[in-house]
């Protein structure tokens, strides 16, 4: 990994030389394949040294690389360094064996995220609540069932019978988020709307829908722990 690039200040450099809408537009081009500078020019109907300015920006940024072209020696081709744009990504939180999430009933939101999660990542997920229900929310066991996931009617848990020392802890309503501020700590913060309350289907598939995007926006960031012996290529 490159440090500097994954740095703050190197992925500011990134975002400031992303803001100007031609620069934008010589990555999108160069997204799709290499290109001289003339072509460049010629493509996006640019004046040669604006190019050049825009690609010095680039370069200096870390996003473009250049190489001779193996043909005319004279001619340099732009490609794009697509680890510049994974940089772009938060840090990335490592050392998860496992995500806890964390709802005051554990009756919809915090059942459907562990669901969604495992299903996803095929990781290991679960979830508990501050004050749990005696039951798992019908309109949350049917929403999940309609996607294709299964939910226990009966398997909800408190915090306490659930949390361990090395779980990363998401909150997925605001009540536990505010409530939890001893051992059990939440480290993430996701401010779902409580679908019980509107007691709908429609309110039910929102709070899926929701929970779905949140889980694939932060799966990618999160490193897994290897178990004692386990070796990664």
């Amino acid at each position: 990994m490159n440090t500097e690039l994954h740095s703050l200040q190197g992925r500011s450099r990134i975002h400031a030389a992303l803001g100007d809408p031609a620069r934008l537009a010589i990555v999108d081009a160069l997204t799709l394949g290499d290109a001289s500078p003339g072509e460049i020019a010629q493509d996006l109907q640019m004046s040669t040294n604006l190019v050049a300015h825009h690609v010095k920006v680039l370069t200096e940024a870390g996003l473009v690389g250049r190489g001779r072209s193996e043909g005319d020696r004279r001619r340099t081709y732009l490609r794009l360094r697509p680890e510049a744009l994974v940089a772009l990504n938060p840090a990335p939180l490592t050392g998860v064996r496992r995500v806890v999430f964390v709802c005051t009933r554990n009756s919809a939101r915090s059942q459907l995220a562990a669901a969604l999660w495992s299903d996803r990542t095929h990781t290991a997920a679960a979830s508990a609540g501050t004050k749990p229900a005696q039951r798992v929310h019908p309109r949350a066991v049917a929403v999940a069932h309609r996607h294709g996931l299964a939910l226990n009617p009966t398997g909800t848990s408190h915090v306490a019978d659930v949390v361990r020392d090395d779980d990363l802890v998401i909150a997925v309503c605001d009540n536990a988020h505010e409530e939890l501020s001893g051992p059990v700590r939440p480290r993430l913060h996701w401010s779902v709307p409580d679908p019980v309350r509107a007691d709908t289907d429609d309110a039910f598939e929102a709070a899926f829908a929701d929970l779905a995007a949140r889980v694939e926006r932060v799966a990618p960031v999160i490193t897994p722990a290897m178990d004692p012996g386990e070796h990664r290529d």
